[in-house]
């Protein structure tokens, strides 16, 4: 295809992308196996969250969203919100190093913020947003957080229908000079720029689910009530940062009720209060921390459908998640459907209808496919998991 071709031109930069997360992979297996630093274990020496980045969207000549009115710019309200977090980590944490993408008024590019991030080697990259809908007054509202996600020809992630929203953010690029040359050809509205994206694994594709976990359940209820949700959705700035990252889109400035918090300081603080609560129970985790027997059911109590990692039969079956829950088998998550669960490090695959039998996982994957849109078809050999489709 033409956008291959584009990349092909600037084939040593793909492949410095590709090894970048192969090294990632290969790192955190080497420390999983070896038990040197897991994300979440305390029995040995641990890796410690020291540095995260804080990226308000748009900025200068990029205002994002505008309210009706034309008086409230999305950039205004994310670089508030922003720099609230930013302060509370740094009161409460000061020994993390907390660096933010702008601190003013100002056009960073896309690939730009990533750097930042890449050049400081930050443990944690979180972009705060703002969404809207043209033409739509007082329609859709609440908060939703974005991880990197795969895209699919029908203009659907592995979650939701985002690929609007998804085009809009990564159209800041358009606002940069000599763009094409620079993004090796990527256009965000190309449907074939997204095909690539389906080609890279994120290495910290599980830290960064969690970490979105923890931002949803803190928000839910608050300054915007209603919660949209976590996507997998291939945002540009996701997808070139070299370490767990979550894009965070606060609320709608074209609905009243979202756009009247999110003017407020008391609604701007509150979302960035929920943010730092996310973020300590994260790095309470990250460090070593342990979850409270409520947070995460003992394995012991629930072990029979476990898989141990040195199982070597062939199978086939749809996974649907990945969580370093223990869930159990009467969770409304997996509605009715039975489940093996293969431990994965310090997280947990699940995959309904496992069968030796390839045909009979494909025709239960396809039914399975309606109530779960985020699940794939992966083939289990020796603990190792391949995705077919």
């Amino acid at each position: 295809m033409q956008f291959f071709s584009k990349f092909a031109s600037s084939k040593y930069t793909t492949i410095l992308v590709i090894l970048r997360n192969f090294l990632a992979v290969l790192l955190l297996s080497v420390l999983s196996a070896t038990g040197i630093a897991c994300f979440g274990q305390n029995s040995s020496p641990a890796l410690k969250l020291s540095t995260v980045v804080i990226d308000p969207g748009h900025g200068g000549k990029d205002a994002g969203c505008i309210s009706p009115s034309g008086k409230t710019m999305e950039k205004t309200i994310v670089l508030d919100i922003s720099k609230r977090l930013a302060e509370k980590i740094r009161s409460g944490y000061p020994d993390v190093k907390v660096i933010m993408t702008r601190s003013t008024d100002k056009f960073v590019e896309l690939q730009g913020r990533a750097d930042i991030a890449n050049r400081n080697k930050a443990n944690l990259f979180i972009s705060i947003h703002i969404n809207s809908v043209d033409g739509k007054r007082n329609g859709p509202n609440g908060y939703s957080v974005h991880i990197l996600g795969q895209y699919t020809s029908k203009n659907r992630d592995l979650y939701a229908g985002n690929m609007d929203v998804v085009r809009r953010e990564n159209s800041v690029i358009k606002l940069e000079d000599n763009y094409t040359a620079k993004y090796e050809g990527f256009d965000p509205n190309d449907p074939e720029s997204y095909i690539f994206m389906n080609l890279m694994q994120n290495a910290h594709l599980e830290q960064s689910f969690k970490f979105a976990q923890y931002i949803d359940q803190e928000m839910k209820g608050g300054a915007i009530r209603r919660s949209r949700g976590i996507s997998q959705d291939p945002f540009y700035v996701l997808w070139r940062t070299a370490m767990p990252a979550v894009l965070v889109e606060c609320g709608f400035m074209s609905n009243d009720g979202d756009r009247e918090s999110l003017i407020t300081e008391q609604g701007r603080d509150k979302i960035a209060s929920d943010l730092y609560a996310a973020f300590r129970k994260y790095k309470k985790e990250y460090d070593g921390g342990t979850q409270t027997a409520s947070e995460t059911p003992s394995v012991q109590t629930d072990v029979e459908n476990t898989v141990q990692e040195a199982d070597s039969t062939l199978a086939y079956g749809t996974q649907v998640l990945v969580t370093s829950k223990v869930m159990s088998a009467s969770d409304p998550f997996f509605k009715g459907n039975s489940f093996k669960r293969y431990p994965a490090g310090k997280y947990f695959k699940y995959v309904i209808g496992v069968s030796d039998n390839l045909a009979d996982a494909d025709a239960s994957f396809t039914k399975l496919k309606k109530d779960f849109p985020d699940s794939f078809l992966v083939k289990i050999e020796k603990g190792e998991f391949s995705r077919i489709k």
